[in-house]
């Protein structure tokens, strides 16, 4: 891959699924800030319509003014065409809004677009969406959602010129050899240090460089960073940076308030928390009663773990001794295994669409907690990412012991793929987490 090309991304497919949908509303598609929204959809439009019409409302502020006063489809159509000196015709052309959190009433006019132009294609980007919605109104039943995320795994062998691997790890762990084994393990753990941002991986790619991408890291870190003024008066900007950098050092452990930053009140890390997640740049992780579906029902308030973004930006965040780390073998050894559980959980944010948990034992003094937890076929599967064997896997033993009509256990190590049906457990690679837990591998129930 190199600067220009187009990136590989399984949102790709949504996309056309959404365009050949008869009863297709207009699209928003949410993600953080560089995560590839705008490329994907432009590479969607070149690829699958006659024309393009793009427009960004947050660097062109002229342009804003096409969603004041009425808001008939026909007029901003019409309005929009003299600007862009571009015919947008509808069922040819696709309207891309970026930014579109730059201007709420652009976000009210998709009603309008849907009501009175539905043969019309419209997809928007934006970023903290969320903080603009609380100043419009919203057209709710009216628009649809996609999320996009930083490349997984499989997305980032792709972009660097490996499909054959990418292919790989799609395929049902049990097939994989050996010697691809190793190189897929030893791949893996470039994409920890690396990560899934699309302009890291561009920067590794075109000199083979980590320090390229580790450089690009903290331009992209310092960009979020200056995006917390904008948060402004909702909390302090050195709260957020507090509670950010905190989030990306606590990997795998239950989140306390108290512990994520000095000198600041609870509800004031707690609305700090909050915002990061608004924003996409963290995830929370609520521990939930397993005992049936939704999950997101029992989701407790106050036991929760949390994710960074991106995996790289992780790396970048907590200040770990990069060359140290690297030149572990085992990858769970790396960074006290929180980059593991952190990987495990962000290909799981997209195999699960977003829908991510993990078991806490409610019961005084336990400690027995199960990472994550996979929703498969209608069946709930307990997630581990360990290095041992199944000797130490107690709380796994005990979920599945307590929770008798819950999917096979998987865990996810850097053992070759195997089974041990007697104790309802499989063994997958770790680089095989997006395949195991989005139901499009063999997973044993």
């Amino acid at each position: 891959m190199t600067k220009g090309d187009a990136l590989k991304r399984f949102i790709d497919d949504e996309l056309i699924k959404w365009k050949e949908n008869k009863r297709r509303k207009p699209l928003i598609l949410r993600g953080a800030r560089q995560v590839g929204k705008t490329h994907s959809l432009k590479e969607f439009g070149k690829n699958q319509f006659e024309t393009v019409a793009h427009i960004d409302l947050e660097r062109n502020s002229t342009l804003r003014r096409v969603f004041d006063g009425d808001l008939s489809a026909q007029r901003m159509c019409a309005d929009l065409e003299v600007f862009l000196r571009k015919k947008i015709t509808p069922g040819n052309t696709l309207l891309i809004i970026d930014e579109i959190q730059a201007c709420p009433r652009a976000i009210t006019a998709l009603r309008y677009f849907y009501e009175e132009m539905p043969e019309l294609h419209v997809a928007t980007a934006g970023s903290l969406l969320e903080f603009a919605l609380k100043d419009t109104s919203f057209p709710v039943g009216r628009i649809q959602f996609l999320n996009l995320y930083p490349l997984c795994f499989a997305e980032y062998l792709e972009a660097i010129g490996n499909p054959e691997a990418s292919s790989a790890i799609l395929q049902s762990p049990g097939a994989i050899s050996p010697v691809v084994h190793e190189l897929l393990c030893n791949e893996l753990k470039k994409y920890f240090f690396i990560g899934g941002m699309p302009a890291c991986v561009l920067a590794y790619n075109q000199e083979g460089s980590l320090r390229d991408a580790f450089e690009v890291q903290g331009e992209i870190v310092e960009s979020y960073r200056m995006d917390f003024a904008k948060y402004k008066p909702q909390v302090d900007r050195y709260c957020l940076d507090a509670v950010f950098t905190s989030i990306s050092q606590s990997g795998g452990r239950r989140i306390k308030y108290a512990h994520l930053g000095d000198g600041y009140s609870n509800p004031t890390l707690k609305k700090a928390f909050d915002l990061l997640c608004l924003a996409n740049v963290a995830r929370k992780v609520p521990s939930v009663d397993p005992s049936g579906l939704p999950l997101g029902a029992s989701a407790s308030p106050k036991t929760f773990k949390a994710l960074i973004l991106d995996i790289g930006l992780m790396r970048y965040l907590s200040g770990m001794p990069s060359e140290v780390e690297y030149a572990k073998n085992d990858l769970h050894a790396i960074y006290h295994g929180a980059m593991a559980e952190q990987f495990v959980g962000q290909e799981m944010a997209v195999s699960q669409n977003g829908s991510l948990y993990y078991w806490a034992r409610q019961a005084k003094s336990s400690s027995a907690e199960v990472d994550y937890l996979a929703v498969l076929g209608g069946m709930i599967h307990p997630v581990e990412v360990k290095s041992g064997a199944t000797g130490s896997l107690k709380s796994l033993h005990l979920f599945i012991e307590t929770y008798r009509n819950c999917g096979n256990a998987l865990v996810f190590s850097m053992r070759p793929f195997s089974e041990l049906p007697e104790q309802r457990i499989s063994f997958i690679p770790l680089y095989c987490a997006y395949t195991a837990t989005s139901g499009k591998s063999c997973c044993p129930s």
